[in-house]
């Protein structure tokens, strides 16, 4: 099965707006979770991080991401979780603002 045409990196990071961290009530690109993706005519791959090393939603939050990053592709997609240690920094610009961090 083919990649369809009309997909593309910016079109996945739309999507996975729809992916809340539970915890926090925020979506995985606000929140800079997402570290990479891959996308191919016959595979993609997402590369996501959590905000806390023993985040207790990680295996909820990883599956709903592939599902959803598959949905939107149409090709088989896998996930890897990175070892990069998140940081408030790595937030969409002015997010962090309405927490007060910086």
């Amino acid at each position: 099965m083919p990649l369809a045409p009309n997909v593309t990196e910016e079109g996945l990071y739309d999507v996975l707006r729809n992916v809340v961290d539970p915890e926090l009530g925020m979506n995985i690109i606000e929140l800079g979770l997402i570290r990479h993706v891959y996308i191919e005519d016959e595979r993609a791959h997402v590369t996501m991080i959590m905000t806390t090393p023993f985040c207790p939603y990680a295996p909820q939050l990883l599956e709903q991401t592939r599902r959803t990053a598959q949905d939107y592709v149409g090709v088989p997609t896998t996930i890897e979780m990175g070892l990069e240690m998140w940081d408030p920094s790595m937030m969409e610009e002015g997010v962090a603002d309405d927490w007060g961090l910086f």
